[in-house]
């Protein structure tokens, strides 16, 4: 099984280690704040997962890392490229519909 992240971190920068933990937030929040702020969501194709920098409020510059269709779509290929039994999520209850037909789609699902 492949664990499976199903939240996004908003990081204050720069980062300082030992500094304040970065606030978790869902996949649809995530998207929201970017609107909110007009941050441009980029997608990292080495780590292949969507981000964004904007600055909050308070003018201090923030990063924010998430799941989305796209990232998702490259852990379910893992799981059929090196023949996993499938998935788990970590942290379920923030809304991401998107990623229920993408896992119909590509998996028979199977509730045990």
């Amino acid at each position: 099984m492949m664990g499976v992240p199903y939240y996004g971190y908003d990081w204050k920068l720069p980062f300082v280690q030992g500094g304040p933990f970065a606030q978790a937030l869902g996949n649809q929040e995530a998207v929201i704040r970017a609107a909110k702020y007009g941050a441009n969501i980029k997608y990292d194709v080495i780590s292949q997962s969507p981000f964004y920098n904007y600055m909050d409020e308070n003018r201090v510059m923030r990063v924010v890392w998430f799941e989305d269709s796209r990232s998702m779509m490259s852990k379910f290929n893992l799981v059929t490229k090196y023949g996993l039994r499938g998935v788990s999520y970590w942290v379920l209850g923030k809304p991401f519909p998107q990623n229920w037909v993408l896992l119909n789609s590509m998996f028979r699902v199977k509730k045990l």
